[in-house]
């Protein structure tokens, strides 16, 4: 699903127009990339969460030229999911448990 999918499917499910909905869906993810910025955790229930990991800078390897190059300590976001959505689309999995492939 793509952003304009996200908010094509809003708007009709809201019953509202293109123009809101996509200002619905920026909102919410500007919200999210502002609260990530300021290092705070991102919490959907049912869902998932939304944190900064940080990592120590290391030294790596160009793998084109295979010079060591610096990589500088750096922080990305990290999304782990949640306890209903994980059932949820494991519920959608076929049980193969009768020993077929």
């Amino acid at each position: 699903m793509t952003k304009a999918d996200l908010i094509n499917l809003i708007s009709e499910k809201a019953n509202i127009t293109r123009v809101k909905a996509e200002t619905v869906v920026n909102t919410i993810f500007d919200s999210m990339v502002d609260a990530l910025m300021k290092n705070d955790r991102i919490e959907i229930r049912g869902f998932g969460s939304f944190v900064n990991r940080e990592y120590e800078a290391y030294k790596g390897r160009n793998p084109r030229t295979g010079e060591v190059i610096n990589v500088d300590e750096k922080k990305l976001p990290f999304f782990k999911v949640g306890k209903e959505l994980k059932e949820q689309i494991n519920a959608s999995i076929p049980d193969n448990s009768d020993g077929e492939a």
